[in-house]
């Protein structure tokens, strides 16, 4: 039998492949790549941010929203489907939460200092920046604690590491015959 989890993936994947299609079918905005800053050679200026993201801001959110889906499902898949228990369903789900509010602070302190032109600082960086610096490492803790905490309780539990030894002892057993 299949995993469902394996439609899930194909679907979200085939998502992300239509906001790329029509990220790349926009309208193109002008200096959108930059444009030589008048004072230092070499360098680009970039640009009305406002107007860049005036017809991809949208999409761009949802990519990252279903990038972030994208890797939950992932780690997911990566336990053996007899120890998806609920627990580990609702921890992935806490922690698939937790990144998109992440990701939804970066963006939206991004899109408040774009309106207004000014900003907070936190941490040494503007806030949408700390959010991004902090807030994505930090974000991928909860996932670490899951596969480390829960080691032997979702990746590799007693019963495994059992059929594993019994499965070496039979191994053993051929080759000295």
């Amino acid at each position: 039998m299949r995993s469902k989890l394996i439609y899930v993936i194909f679907a979200i994947v085939v998502l992300m492949a239509g906001i790329v299609i029509a990220i790349l079918l926009a309208e193109p905005v002008a200096n959108s790549g930059g444009f030589a800053h008048p004072n230092f050679p070499g360098m680009q200026a970039g640009g009305d941010g406002m107007g860049r993201l005036a017809h991809i801001g949208t999409l761009a959110f949802l990519f990252q929203c279903l990038l972030q889906t994208l890797i939950v499902c992932l780690c997911a898949l990566g336990v053996a489907e007899r120890h998806r228990s609920n627990e580990l369903w609702l921890y992935l789900g806490g922690t698939l939460i937790f990144s998109v509010i992440v990701w939804w602070q970066m963006y939206a302190g991004h899109q408040a200092f774009m309106q207004s032109g000014n900003t907070n600082y936190f941490m040494g960086f503007p806030v949408a920046t700390s959010w991004q610096v902090y807030g994505t490492w930090f974000s991928a803790i909860p996932l670490i604690l899951i596969y480390s905490l829960g080691f032997r309780k979702f990746i590799f539990t007693e019963e495994d590491e059992e059929k594993f030894n019994q499965l070496m002892a039979k191994q053993a057993e051929k080759t000295e015959q």
